[in-house]
């Protein structure tokens, strides 16, 4: 099994690129349907998200808009439970449908926390399109997941956009801690 070292953790590959591209390829064909005849925004929650974000617009075939925004609330290979400011939310929300990209939704305080703060901004529809769910670490429902990529075990993942301290986003494939 193909395996690689991120500053001092070991992983070994969990999903091949070809995988993820296939699922995003059905997650676009699904959005195009169920968006025809809208023009909705994609915002998508940076850092993790950006491949994801790239890829899943490269399959959306309606009018559309992007915007990015970030929010910090990890730090190391856990979440902290504390969500920082989100910066660059877009104003012209109101009325609009509104797709959030995320990469990876595990505890789900963050992302309640984006639902909520966008909500207050009167969209007209607010849909979650995350690559990753961790369903086992969620704490909190969120009717608003509503594309998800992959439910993954409750498992430390790297690559394509998901980082340990800052390291691996670049990986084109998805990787999952081993044990030490």
């Amino acid at each position: 099994m193909h395996k690689i070292k991120v500053e001092d953790r070991e992983f070994e590959i969990f999903l091949e690129n070809d995988t993820i591209s296939k699922r995003i390829r059905l997650l676009g064909i699904q959005i195009n349907v169920d968006y025809e005849n809208k023009c909705p925004l994609f915002i998508g929650i940076l850092n993790g998200s950006f491949l994801f974000m790239a890829d899943l617009i490269k399959e959306i075939k309606i009018p559309c808009e992007i915007a990015f925004m970030r929010v910090a609330s990890y730090e190391g290979a856990s979440s902290s439970g504390r969500v920082k400011e989100l910066i660059g939310l877009p104003d012209n929300i109101e009325g609009r449908d509104i797709i959030i990209v995320e990469d990876i939704v595990d505890t789900g305080l963050t992302l309640t926390h984006i639902v909520k703060t966008i909500k207050e901004k009167n969209p007209s529809s607010l849909k979650v399109a995350s690559l990753l769910l961790k369903p086992a670490a969620l704490k909190q429902e969120i009717e608003e997941l509503y594309y998800v990529g992959f439910e993954i075990s409750n498992e430390f993942v790297v690559g394509y956009g998901l980082d340990y301290n800052g390291l691996g986003r670049n990986l084109t494939d998805i990787y999952r801690a081993t044990e030490a």
